[in-house]
């Protein structure tokens, strides 16, 4: 296991650098120019401008640039901001917050509602049960959340008139009324990731759950003369939470990748909504640094998903 942990950690940093680098070079071939709000102002001489650029190492060649880029990540550094001048460090911690409470929430409520719908479906399977989960799985993989939070906001807060469609981030919560306020709008972008990462965690837990219900073990359950629950939840399920787990770990890049849609539209002040603003003002450190960290976190999640699958699966041997 030492072995394999080892060269799935070495084969990380080739990973991380190729990524890096097609990322740089996407960004830099992109249209638009991060001093583009300078240049219509005419109260900017143009000298200032030029001296701006070259300060920011906007006139370099790509690789240039991308060299000073990686020589300060490799000194824990992300650069500074092209539009506010903050350090990028700075933003996301800023913004990471908010971020951690709408995905964490969300991931827990999926995994509450999917495991035991899961279990319930492939228990009963083909019955009416299992046919809505079933359905309501499908929706939940099938819908992409930009769909969903319009449909929320035209239901909830434009004919219902229930929740704020605009997520107020500077709320303090002080009292009771302010607690109350922060779940009222935190409710719809919870729910629409929640919904998204359900219908993934209800269809791989009823698959796993099926699997193993016609194993041999099973069937001397049923022998024994145990009833349905404890053969269900003490020897099916414990055996079915083997890839799950597993899927768990591997699917925490994927409601990531979910927020930064759904913190867009409901205006969460968080790590993908800064990610959308800094790509439509060509803000390439802080681009840079966000997907460079994503990047990390696909790659650290997959090693932590076959590392928990070679502990929790004896049959499982790497080498």
């Amino acid at each position: 296991m030492r072995t394999y942990i080892l060269r799935r950690v070495l084969t990380a940093f080739p990973t991380l650098l190729v990524i890096s680098v097609i990322i740089f070079v996407i960004l830099a071939a992109a249209p638009g120019d991060p001093l583009s709000q300078l240049a219509l102002n005419p109260e900017v001489p143009p000298e200032v401008r030029e001296n701006l650029r070259r300060s920011l190492g906007l006139d370099d060649p790509w690789h240039v640039r991308y060299i000073k880029w990686a020589w300060s990540v490799a000194k824990g550094e992300f650069g500074y901001s092209f539009s506010s001048h903050i350090p990028v460090i700075e933003l996301i911690k800023q913004r990471l917050p908010n971020t951690l409470a709408v995905v964490g929430i969300a991931y827990l409520i999926a995994a509450l509602f999917a495991l035991p719908i899961g279990v319930l479906s492939a228990v009963r399977q083909y019955s009416f049960f299992d046919q809505a989960a079933t359905t309501f799985a499908f929706i939940g993989v099938c819908a992409p959340t930009f769909f969903t939070g319009l449909l929320f906001i035209l239901i909830f807060s434009v004919k219902l008139q229930w929740f704020p469609f605009i997520y107020d981030s500077t709320l303090k919560v002080e009292d009771f009324d302010t607690l109350l306020k922060q779940i009222k709008q935190s409710i719809m972008p919870i729910s629409v990731l929640a919904l998204f990462q359900m219908g993934q965690l209800t269809r791989f837990t009823r698959a796993s759950v099926l699997e193993n219900l016609p194993m041999d073990y099973v069937r001397t359950a049923w022998a024994k003369g145990l009833p349905e629950r404890a053969v269900v939840f003490r020897h099916v399920f414990p055996n079915s939470l083997i890839p799950v787990v597993t899927l768990i770990a591997l699917s925490m890049p994927n409601i990531f990748a979910g927020a930064i849609i759904t913190e867009q539209i409901f205006r969460v002040n968080g790590i993908g909504e800064l990610l959308i603003t800094s790509t439509l003002n060509n803000d390439t450190p802080v681009v840079m640094g966000l997907t460079f960290i994503y990047s990390v976190l696909v790659v650290l999640f997959n090693l932590v998903a076959d590392i928990i699958y070679g502990f929790l699966d004896p049959r499982i041997v790497y080498e």
